[in-house]
């Protein structure tokens, strides 16, 4: 799977906006534990919490439920902050080889926000990802509650690609 160039990614983030009104979004980011048989000499690095064993997968879906960032193959005992911390495109956004667009202001404002990933609350908190506010600092219908909201919507896009990939096999 090619690395997205600035412009793709631009792409993506003009169609989080659009569908999903969350501005500056590079994609939707989650993780899946894949079922497998138990490699032998693995001891316990293949099971995971869901007391089966698997293979970790990593995932960034653009606004339309595609795939455009996939890491397969980390142990299933890892959370998805631990796959995150091994996955490849984790070390070229950190690395500076994938190029993130240079930070915009937001639509009818003077604020300046860097391009993000959208994970869950599993995921650290990065300038380039972001993350929901904890449920316990939040006030129904404030600034914070709204902000989860519409991340809670935008990263949806995963789950459900997640869920046709799982529907198929």
């Amino acid at each position: 799977m090619p690395e997205p160039a600035e412009d793709d990614l631009k792409k993506i983030a003009q169609g989080f906006w659009d569908r999903w009104q969350f501005p500056n979004c590079l994609g939707s980011i989650d993780g899946k534990r894949i079922l497998i048989k138990k490699p032998s000499n693995s001891g316990s690095m293949y099971h995971c919490y869901k007391s089966f064993f698997s293979i970790g997968l990593l995932a960034v879906t653009d606004a339309n439920y595609k795939f455009v960032m996939v890491s397969v193959g980390s142990y299933g005992k890892e959370n998805d902050a631990g796959v995150f911390d091994e996955c490849p495109f984790r070390h070229v956004i950190e690395t500076g080889r994938l190029k993130l667009p240079t930070d915009e202001l937001l639509l009818g404002s003077s604020i300046k926000t860097p391009y993000v990933l959208l994970g869950d609350a599993a995921f650290p908190l990065k300038k380039y990802l972001m993350r929901p506010f904890p449920e316990k600092t939040t006030t129904k219908g404030d600034a914070k509650d709204n902000y989860n909201y519409r991340l809670s919507r935008a990263r949806m896009v995963v789950e459900c690609s997640f869920g046709s990939i799982n529907s198929k096999f």
